[in-house]
């Protein structure tokens, strides 16, 4: 039998991101891949436009693995973008659409990006940096309001110039993306995740959250942010799903694409969810079509999570716990796993290994509280140019994710909190979750944080930070003296200060470091 030999750009492209859109394009190139807008690309169309795209990249003369940032919202370009920023073998750097000044620049020259891929609505905002930034230069994603597209990412993919199939330099160990932390306790730190990394992470994601390739899917939380990217719109793009893409997860046009699209499968994180479920819309849409919902990226309030999941009884709900370095998907508590442990975050998911370990790494016994720690191919490899972190996260073959955790006899993991969000009060530890959980049980409260303020006496005062829903009144008295039947006397909020909003990020997780310093 005569011998076939791959080429060496084949072998080396076969586990890598943008090859899953290659394949998907081969099994399905008349499918429909891709709708945003009025516009709507077949799995050929869109690989092509990929090619255009990573072609007119590798041609700007910039070298393997440069840095291509992304400042912009959700969008075809933007997709379209980062599977070409994969193929001509660069790093992607999603940045969130809403840093700017300080925050911006330290993501962009921390990364070292050579190229940034901006949004009309961000170019001043980006403008007003890029002077001190010499070397770094603008490529807008798409066009502002009536102007042509031209000289755009877009533009570019929707060329009908036929460039022909663009072979990647990349493999699986090259550096996909530098995905970076949310801040939410310190600077952010870029994650370096590999194509191997990405890939794993996706084949993870299909098994525990049961994708289908007739799900429909609508992704309208931020790409930018790794929960939307890769645990819903790259796995089902590796399946040969439908995406239908929204810029924004406006709760009246969600609940009219679920409707108008027969969309099937919904992941949103909790700030959706929240005042989603209290929408005036449910009552006139027929939402009969969906039948998974995701949830994830910060804390789901267990109240709604139950007022959902009775008003829609025929509904799987989906925990995804994780974190991006992790990319991002750890665990899962699946749909039959709710009526148990509605508070739980399920198990590790297929690719991921997990203990629980006290501050020496030994492990700690079922049902005491220990930081969970992972191993699994989906890791990330390190922080850019932070050595000494990593060498802090990584430690004897585990990575330390912060995060503070009961499990069970079962295997079932249970947030207690971020290991840097326990108030030590009096010499006692409190999980803000729990105080947080207790506040919650006052239905006039919309939001809660729970953080400790600097107190003489305790060393750290347990405090409830508040959002009132609209039109209610309630004191300080009354949200403490609430609480008293949930917790114990040590763990009751001693003071309360009520806000307007909390601090968040674009992905929906809670600034606390912020309200620590106001």
């Amino acid at each position: 039998m005569p011998s076939t030999t791959l080429s060496s750009t084949s072998a080396a492209s076969a586990g890598t991101v943008d090859a899953i859109l290659r394949r998907s394009a081969s099994r399905y190139p008349d499918r429909p891949a891709l709708t945003f807008g009025d516009r709507r690309w077949t799995y050929a169309e869109l690989d092509a436009a990929v090619d255009r795209v990573a072609a007119d990249l590798a041609g700007r003369g910039l070298e393997a693995g440069a840095r291509v940032a992304a400042y912009g919202i959700n969008s075809d370009a933007y997709l379209i973008a980062f599977l070409a920023v994969s193929r001509a073998g660069l790093t992607h750097v999603p940045v969130n659409y809403a840093l700017t000044g300080g925050e911006l620049e330290y993501l962009l020259t921390d990364s070292g990006a050579s190229v940034v891929l901006v949004d009309p609505a961000q170019a001043a905002t980006l403008d007003s940096v890029l002077g001190g930034m010499p070397g770094l230069t603008a490529l807008p994603l798409q066009p502002a309001a009536g102007e042509s597209t031209d000289g755009t990412v877009l533009g570019t993919a929707l060329s009908s110039e036929a460039t022909g199939r663009f072979d990647s330099p990349a493999s699986g160990t090259s550096l996909a993306q530098l995905l970076y932390t949310s801040g939410t306790t310190s600077r952010p730190k870029g994650a370096m995740m590999t194509h191997s990394a990405l890939v794993h992470e996706y084949i993870s994601c299909i098994l525990a959250l049961d994708f289908d390739i007739d799900d429909e899917p609508l992704v309208a939380m931020p790409l930018y942010h790794s929960a939307a990217m890769h645990v819903f719109a790259l796995p089902y793009l590796s399946l040969g799903a439908t995406v239908h893409l929204m810029a924004a997860p406006d709760i009246p046009e969600i609940l009219r694409r679920i409707e108008a699209d027969k969309i099937r499968s919904l992941f949103l994180a909790p700030t959706v969810w929240v005042p989603l479920a209290s929408h005036p819309d449910l009552e006139t849409r027929d939402l009969s079509s969906l039948t998974k919902a995701q949830y994830g990226a910060s804390i789901m309030p267990v109240t709604v999570l139950q007022r959902l999941r009775s008003r829609y009884p025929d509904l799987g709900f989906y925990n995804c716990f994780g974190q991006s370095e992790v990319a991002p998907l750890a665990a899962v508590l699946r749909p039959e796993e709710h009526d148990a442990r509605p508070a739980s975050a399920g198990r590790p998911v297929f690719f991921v290994e997990a203990r629980v370990v006290d501050d020496n790494g030994a492990d700690v016994a079922d049902g005491e509280r220990g930081e969970v720690v992972y191993r699994s191919p989906q890791l990330c490899s390190g922080y850019w140019n932070k050595p000494e972190a990593t060498e802090e996260a990584f430690r004897d073959g585990w990575f330390h994710s912060g995060d503070l955790v009961v499990r069970d006899s079962e295997g079932f993991l249970e947030v207690v909190d971020r290991i840097k969000d326990v108030i030590n009060t009096g010499g006692v530890l409190v999980a803000s979750r729990e105080v947080e959980d207790a506040v919650y049980q006052d239905t006039r409260v919309a939001e809660v944080a729970v953080i400790g303020t600097p107190d003489p006496k305790w060393i750290e005062a347990v405090t409830a930070v508040v959002v009132l829903k609209d039109g209610q009144d309630v004191t300080e008295a009354e949200i403490i003296d609430g609480t008293r039947a949930h917790l114990a006397p040590f763990k009751v909020p001693k003071h309360v200060v009520f806000v307007d909003e909390l601090p968040r990020n674009q992905s929906g997780k809670l600034l606390k470091r912020e309200l620590r310093q106001s």
